[in-house]
């Protein structure tokens, strides 16, 4: 058991069901109830502060993840309100309400943007789990006094609502988030193709061809998802195939086709479908900088960092985000480190302090 410092006030965690209206009736059939994690400082229960209000981050957890994955028990280390704690116990940060929301869904996660093959998560967020915080809790209501923060897709979620969706955040904070998808994810699908070729037509029909060109299902997609769907631990190989098809889901979702997304590459042949992956760089961080510069230059703070030795190669997406930031004149932060995408948790004692540093004024 990992050894507590019990000068350390834990500060209170609090466990909320909020039942959303947007996400009720979603494609993939997830519950629209959801259970929210939120963290309070020590402070907000002591009489000295009276009525305070305080300043409010949002967690977004990367892909597999939800809010409780980060407030769970964790053996030998600390889950994130053991960390919180103790950055505020040794004042590198203030008192903050953290919110640690649950947006997992049955494809693994989503990418916190809006699609009608996943659910509207960008809407979620913004529009029903802000004012509900809100509502229950002493924030201080508006932009900002509000952080969003994450890793990998969690990190690619504060990228795109710090571009989209800025009337809503004051500040973000990307660890190692999703960017230059052609490195990332392009040269991923190979991998993707192999594990799909297990469930493939007995048979290639020219239907099935036709079908496969313009990145439509001959039938081996369903056919991976209810296997997935009805086994109980997916290998490392199939979780990285479903999260492939998670991005396909996020980022070209058709509601007229089989499954309600299309891919990127023919099945059989592995060929890239420039319509379709076209869909997909629509939706890449480093594609939509200067079109958001406007949003991105009303933060209040943006924190981008990653390790140079990224086992998904984000560190050439997060240097070329850096560098149209600094074109733009954008204030920023930017740091790399020796590490890889795993085992980086250490890197909110920075980023943490720093965001609170941004919206706490």
């Amino acid at each position: 058991m990992a050894k507590k410092n019990p000068h350390i006030s834990p500060g209170r965690l609090v466990r909320l069901q909020h039942n959303s209206k947007l996400l009720l009736g979603n494609a993939l059939g997830d519950p629209a109830s959801r259970t929210i994690d939120v963290w309070l400082p020590p402070q907000y229960d002591e009489p000295h502060f009276g009525i305070k209000r305080f300043p409010v981050m949002y967690d977004l957890v990367g892909y597999t993840g939800t809010g409780q994955s980060h407030t769970q028990w964790k053996g030998f280390e600390e889950n994130l309100p053991e960390r919180l704690a103790r950055l505020n116990h040794e004042e590198r940060m203030g008192p903050c309400i953290v919110v640690f929301p649950d947006c997992f869904t049955a494809l693994g996660g989503n990418q916190y943007i809006n699609s009608s093959a996943i659910g509207n998560y960008a809407d979620y967020l913004t529009s029903e789990l802000i004012p509900f915080i809100d509502e229950e809790f002493r924030t201080l209501a508006d932009r900002d006094h509000r952080a969003c923060f994450g890793k990998s897709s969690g990190g690619y979620g504060a990228l795109i609502h710090g571009m989209k969706y800025a009337k809503h955040w004051g500040a973000i904070a990307a660890h190692s988030g999703d960017a230059h998808f052609d490195f990332i994810y392009r040269s991923d699908w190979p991998n993707t193709l192999t594990q799909l070729a297990r469930f493939a037509p007995k048979e290639l029909t020219p239907e099935h061809v036709n079908l496969s060109a313009t990145g439509l299902d001959d039938g081996r997609v369903k056919s991976f998802l209810d296997y997935i769907w009805n086994r109980s631990r997916p290998n490392g190989a199939e979780i990285h195939c479903l999260m492939n098809l998670c991005m396909a889901a996020s980022y070209d979702p058709d509601p007229t086709a089989a499954n309600g997304f299309r891919i990127p590459f023919v099945p059989h042949t592995g060929e890239i479908i420039p319509a379709r992956w076209n869909q997909w760089l629509a939706h890449d961080p480093v594609h939509l900088v200067t079109k958001y510069q406007g949003g991105l230059a009303s933060l209040r703070g943006i924190f981008i960092d990653c390790g140079w030795r990224d086992q998904y190669h984000i560190h050439y997406g997060s240097r070329m985000l850096h560098q149209q930031l600094e074109e733009l004149g954008i204030d920023h932060v930017y740091e790399e480190f020796d590490g890889t995408h795993s085992g980086i948790d250490s890197r909110m004692d920075i980023s943490l302090p720093w965001l609170y540093s941004r919206i706490s004024e």
